[in-house]
């Protein structure tokens, strides 16, 4: 076997997500929504599961889909894609994985930031990359020019930015993004811009792609996902962006992973993009209630929460509550004791983990917010 998978744990939202099940404890830590997400989504997948066919769909994607990602983008970031830029995939992991290997070649060096995602660093050392880590600290996160200077070296040929970012809860900040820009212009580097939470978003604040900054728009792959923008996250319909220098190559390598996406699930994503604006906002504040009800709850029992602008997921700083646990023990004691399931930061670090930070789901209904609140009246 491949040492690099043979040495590799199971993921900790599967080892977290099994203990609660043991334990019939509220999960908290894995980020599935709760709900059925918007009917007439659901209903346009039956239909077109009954109606239209069920064979092999174009490689790229369904047109339909592939200009409603285009014309989605237009109109809510300013883009201006052509659907040909488009390349649906089986989810963001898959785009992800697609355009890691084949821009990676064995050598390369790709700058990374610490959290991250956990795909992310095996995806690269497959494809022969060479991580380079950004170590990001709360209760900011914030990237700095200092940091990108200690990582840039002349092989330094890709950046992945996750932006709004799991699990901070963070979205990069306009001055952070001119950084990147620059960084990657300057150095003649290319950007791979996880945003898959790119509508997930609080407090009146809209998302800003990397993409859509002075000569980004030729060296940025921009990733999206319909799980994450209709609550669906078993469907794994993704897409990629990227001009035709780009995506032409990345198409290569997608149709030796998935080759393509259920036909079905590509129409209602269409239609789903299409869907007023009134949705989108809709669908925000209906998260951000979820927020603030957690956040009210935590911080009625003394637990020091730190900011939450996106994302389904919210922070506790034990060592700011008051708690004299590291974040995987008191992850531990407050599923096993507790009965709830969180997820220890220090696992979406490769390395100088942060281990103060426990992170937890919002994105359920207020009977489990306020039951696993009142769980967490008991503390360690």
């Amino acid at each position: 076997m491949n040492p690099l998978y043979a040495n590799l744990g199971t993921t900790i939202f599967e080892a977290m997500s099994a203990r609660a099940r043991a334990n019939g404890a509220i999960n908290l830590g894995q980020g599935f929504p709760d709900g059925k997400g918007p009917a007439d989504v659901l209903q346009e997948a039956a239909r077109a599961l009954l109606g239209d066919s069920n064979q092999y769909p174009p490689m790229a994607g369904l047109p339909v889909l592939r200009q409603a990602v285009a014309n989605h983008y237009a109109a809510h970031q300013g883009l201006d894609l052509d659907a040909s830029e488009v390349i649906v995939t089986s989810g963001a992991t898959e785009a992800l994985a697609a355009t890691i290997l084949a821009l990676v070649s064995p050598g390369d060096e790709v700058v990374m930031f610490q959290p991250l995602y956990d795909a992310y660093l095996p995806l690269v050392q497959r494809a022969g990359g060479v991580a380079r880590l950004v170590r990001l600290e709360p209760p900011e996160w914030k990237i700095t020019a200092e940091a990108l200077a200690k990582v840039a070296s002349p092989r330094t040929k890709l950046l992945i930015l996750n932006t709004p970012l799991n699990p901070t809860a963070t979205m990069a900040t306009p001055q952070e993004l001119a950084l990147l820009a620059d960084f990657c212009v300057s150095h003649d580097v290319t950007a791979i811009c996880d945003e898959v939470w790119e509508h997930v978003v609080f407090d009146g604040r809209a998302h800003v792609s990397l993409m859509t900054l002075p000569g980004m728009r030729h060296r940025t792959v921009k990733i999206g996902s319909a799980g994450k923008i209709f609550s669906l996250t078993g469907w794994k319909v993704g897409w990629l962006c990227a001009a035709p220098a780009l995506s032409q190559g990345i198409a290569k390598a997608h149709q030796f992973l998935t080759f393509t996406t259920p036909p079905n699930l590509q129409a209602a994503a269409a239609y789903g993009l299409g869907k007023e604006m009134a949705y989108f906002t809709g669908m925000r504040a209906g998260f951000q209630r979820s927020r603030d009800r957690l956040t009210a709850g935590l911080t009625g029992l003394g637990y020091k929460v730190l900011p939450s602008h996106a994302t389904y997921f919210l922070s506790i700083d034990l060592a700011a509550s008051g708690i004299a646990m590291g974040d995987v023990a008191f992850c531990e004691w407050l599923v096993d004791e507790a009965g709830v399931a969180a997820i220890p930061v220090s696992a979406f670090y490769a390395q100088d983990a942060v281990t103060n930070v426990v992170r937890l789901c919002f994105a359920k209904a207020d009977a489990t917010i306020d039951a696993a609140i009142e769980k967490m009246a008991r503390r360690p």
